[in-house]
């Protein structure tokens, strides 16, 4: 075995699965242009998804794993094992891959999944350690994995280099400008919203550790109940964007899939948020799980049937 037991359970491979909704609503809200050869286009789908969730996510995991050491739960390890030195070195070698993949779709894809991986080993890393700032670190997940993933998933499914993106820009082509208005950008923030709901949820069962580390984290600064509220707000007023979206594209068959979609998981924490009231200890690792699985099968769902029907 090339890695040990302990850095291949660190890298939380299945648990990148679980942020696969934004990739498949890059990929909802994309096809080939007339300039692109659909082998071409379907070739970069396969690349571009293996690149994010089966590499660029896991180093992430693992890196952020490596400098973190938790000894409680984790993101989709109830007990995670004892950290191996073999894991930092893994994590730089997922990061790679990633990269030299990402150069089989475009040089702007790779670059962007070299900026990505910076960004994580900052959130990370001692020196910089963002995660240790409630805000930044909030605005950071939100912005890079919500926002910025999504646009580097657009980018590289639709050959749409960022010389195009300036292009469009400062001669102001028409169907470029359909394109960033509304396949781009706009989804890009409603991409960035969903984010801003999910991650403060992810940390509800770790102030304990976060506390003993040091990390100011955004749940531990709104407190259990307080972080319902805030997740809540924040999936409201996404669904609001998402709502005006398809509305003005005339897509009222995604509008529907959306919706329906959204009603398990709108279930799910409602049911939750009512067992944490009568008893905070409810805001376990069991249940942020079950609310994760069942967010990125629900969204993951609706964003393919978006696509494929």
């Amino acid at each position: 075995m090339i890695f040990s037991k302990s850095t291949l359970l660190h890298l939380r491979i299945p648990f990148s699965i679980f942020l696969m909704p934004i990739f498949l609503f890059a990929l909802s809200q994309s096809e080939p242009l007339q300039y692109q050869i659909v082998e071409d286009y379907y070739f970069n789908i396969i690349i571009v998804f293996i690149s994010i969730h089966l590499f660029l996510y896991p180093a992430s995991n693992g890196y952020n794993s490596y400098f973190d050491k938790d000894e409680d739960s984790i993101g989709g390890l109830e007990k995670p094992p004892k950290v191996e030195k073999d894991l930092y070195y893994a994590a730089l070698l997922f990061d790679l891959v990633a990269i030299l993949l990402g150069l089989l779709v475009s040089v702007d894809f790779a670059v962007m999944l070299f900026i990505y991986g910076l960004i994580s080993k900052a959130y990370s890393h001692p020196l910089i350690r963002l995660k240790q700032y409630p805000i930044i670190s909030l605005l950071t997940v939100g912005f890079f994995q919500g926002f910025f993933v999504y646009l580097m998933s657009f980018i590289a499914l639709n050959d749409f280099g960022l010389y195009k993106l300036f292009l469009s820009v400062t001669e102001l082509h028409k169907v470029y400008i359909e394109v960033l208005s509304f396949r781009l950008f706009i989804p890009a923030f409603l991409a960035m919203l969903l984010l801003f709901g999910s991650y403060p949820m992810t940390q509800i069962y770790q102030h304990q550790e976060d506390s003993r580390r040091g990390d100011k984290t955004i749940s531990l600064l709104l407190g259990i109940k307080g972080t319902f509220y805030f997740v809540g707000i924040m999936f409201f007023i996404a669904n609001l964007g998402f709502l005006g979206y398809f509305y003005y594209l005339k897509d009222f068959s995604s509008l529907i899939i959306f919706e329906v979609c959204l009603l398990p998981i709108l279930g799910y924490f409602t049911y939750w948020f009512m067992l944490v009231r009568k008893d905070e200890k409810n805001a376990d690792f069991q249940h942020t799980m079950r609310l994760n699985v069942l967010s990125s099968v629900c969204m993951s769902v609706a964003f393919l049937l978006m696509k494929f029907i």
